[in-house]
């Protein structure tokens, strides 16, 4: 299913999808389809578009809100609250729960019929989403080049979960703090390009990124004044393409 939301930023037309869908921010897929920046006689605005293959609770006559001024005490408050509510809960690995249980189990066993021995604890718990580490000798071939082996893995965690009738969990899988030392690394990847585009004013393609690298691209970039991002291509490994703000036009 997809869905459209506006923001007068990235940011706040996410945290809107999130709140309106009843999703977790990387329980979707966003494409940005319409950016225009503040200017003397305009405000700004992001227009997205959200992919999901999950249940959501939609209220449709709310996903167009926007706040009514320019104050952002509403939204910063939404914000704040929403936050709160998804604090992560660390400190216990062991399962907690019948389910918890099971996709332990689940995933040990897939990881030993690859060939490879691991324990699996849980990482860390929020509202319908478990994160769980990976200990393995063999971290480095079940993270995978760029994490796809990962991905891969943590896509038939949630499959499995799905099947266990928890569609609405969200399962993320780490090992080695892989996902942590990602997102570090693609900051800098953003910056870096950013001013070389700035530098040259045309445009860089990146390489394929799952939906959550990419929209941390996105989010990296989004305020900085000269400089644009979009997503090409299709299927779940698209790129994004960092451009000089005028050179697309």
């Amino acid at each position: 299913m997809t869905y459209e939301f506006e923001g007068r930023t990235e940011k706040e037309a996410i945290d809107l999808a999130a709140e309106e869908l009843g999703l977790e921010k990387d329980g979707f897929d966003v494409e940005i389809l319409e950016t225009q920046r503040s200017g003397l006689f305009k405000k700004g605005f992001v227009k997205i578009k959200v992919h999901t293959d999950k249940p959501v609770r939609y209220n449709p006559a709310k996903s167009s809100d926007l706040p009514a001024n320019d104050d952002d005490d509403e939204a910063r408050q939404r914000a704040a609250d929403r936050e709160q509510f998804n604090q992560a809960v660390f400190g216990d690995p062991e399962a907690k729960t019948d389910f918890e249980r099971k996709l332990i189990d689940f995933m040990e066993t897939l990881i030993r019929h690859m060939g490879y021995e691991s324990s699996v604890s849980v990482l860390f718990r929020e509202d319908r989403k478990i994160g769980l580490k990976i200990d393995s000798d063999s971290s480095s071939i079940l993270i995978g080049k760029k994490g796809k082996n990962l991905d891969a893995l943590q896509l038939l965690a949630n499959i499995y979960a799905g099947r266990q009738g928890e569609e609405g969990t969200r399962i993320i899988l780490d090992s080695e703090n892989y996902r942590i030392r990602r997102e570090e690394s693609l900051v800098r990847l953003a910056y870096t390009v950013a001013d070389r585009v700035r530098d040259s004013r045309t445009s860089i393609l990146l390489e394929p990124m799952n939906p959550f690298d990419r929209r941390l691209i996105h989010t990296t970039l989004n305020d900085i004044a000269d400089v644009e991002t979009k997503s090409e291509g299709e299927g779940l490994y698209k790129q994004v393409r960092v451009y000089y703000r005028g050179s697309m036009r």
